[in-house]
């Protein structure tokens, strides 16, 4: 059983993220001491500058040559299987939307790993579930995120292309978005292939300036040269990384805090939905953790690890890019908060079911 003074050194991994929040939400709402452009650029401060660097570091620090297979396979076929689910509810009830598969997505399957994560998980399965869920951490800020923010700038191109086969749709781009006309080998395609064309183009381009690509990969490379040639970061550099990663997530709560301070209620997405994405959240995500887990064969502490991490609160990096891209921030800011105050008897729960059931 967890004993005390490990629920304690968790509650001190949390609660200095509360702070951050409710000193970004008193200062905007009693205050007054920023405006909403200054919001708005904090929020990308930490989108674009941030995140990248914290994302280094988490990358770079994990051996990529020691990673569990199966784990990473029930990981991926989570994923998978949460997309393949949103893809088809989308698709029977919002029309096609891809606001709903994002923030669907991200309910389900992007838990905060790092900061409740870790301590938690050490306190419940000692210090193996601690290097386990380090490499879950890093594929989520490799490729996950990284699929996120491929969505989102998606769901943006597809609001500034218009569609070739409407021909009523004569809207010019906004400002500042040029569409080059067609080449002649784009005019051989089909319409519909034609703004296909145009929104890939858009979007890798996009991909390629985000500051969040060129540090996950630069810090996968820099993990492959570390842990085969024992080379490591001069101290200044290192340092200089660290300082500026580290108050990556007190940027993001201080963010969200923000939020919740320009919303007219502190539920911003109204009790209705909260109890939605709490569903999505502590049951959909660890019963497909579940399924995926059971499907590749982890078996015994292995898959309650799986399980338990999958149970986590919703992330914050997930609401940093649904602000900056306005995707329903309501709802995972929400997600964060709510959470995170049920986080700790939620994961206690599915700690205690699956140590009767094995």
């Amino acid at each position: 059983m967890i004993s005390g003074a490990n629920v304690y050194r968790v509650f001190e991994a949390i609660i200095p993220l509360y702070v951050a929040m409710l000193s970004a939400y008193i200062s905007k709402k009693w205050w007054k001491l920023f405006t909403p452009d200054q919001c708005s650029g904090i929020n990308k401060f930490v989108a674009k500058f941030s995140i990248p660097l914290l994302s280094f570091q988490v990358i770079s620090s994990n051996n990529p040559y020691k990673m569990n297979l199966k784990l990473i396979l029930s990981d991926t076929t989570q994923k998978l299987l949460a997309i393949f689910i949103f893809i088809i509810f989308v698709k029977l009830r919002y029309k096609c939307s891809l606001d709903w598969l994002i923030t669907g997505f991200s309910l389900s399957t992007l838990p905060n790993t790092l900061i409740i994560g870790l301590p938690l998980l050490k306190a419940m399965y000692g210090d193996e579930a601690s290097k386990l869920l380090s490499q879950i951490i890093v594929l989520q800020s490799l490729v996950w995120y990284t699929l996120l923010l491929f969505l989102f700038e998606v769901r943006a191109a597809d609001e500034i292309i218009p569609d070739p086969t409407d021909s009523s749709n004569e809207s010019e781009a906004p400002e500042g978005i040029q569409i080059k006309p067609e080449t002649d080998e784009v005019k051989t395609l089909s319409p519909r292939g034609t703004k296909t064309h145009h929104i890939l183009r858009i979007v890798g381009r996009k991909l390629l300036k985000n500051p969040n690509t060129h540090s996950c990969l630069a810090g996968f490379i820099w993990a492959l040269i570390v842990f085969k040639w024992g080379v490591k970061l001069p101290a200044i550099v290192a340092s200089s990384i660290a300082i500026l990663s580290d108050g990556g997530l007190g940027m993001a709560m201080f963010s969200l805090g923000l939020f919740m301070a320009s919303q007219p209620k502190l539920v911003a997405c109204g009790i209705r939905m909260a109890a939605l994405s709490m569903g999505i959240k502590f049951i959909l995500g660890p019963a497909l953790m579940a399924i995926s887990s059971y499907a590749v064969g982890l078996r015994g502490t292995l898959l309650s690890i799986a399980i338990v991490q999958a149970a986590l609160p919703q992330g914050i990096v997930p609401f940093v890019f649904a602000r900056e891209y306005g995707v329903h921030p309501e709802i995972l800011s929400t997600g964060v908060i709510i959470g995170m105050l049920i986080a700790i008897p939620i994961a206690l729960a599915y700690y205690l079911v699956l140590d009767h059931i094995q």
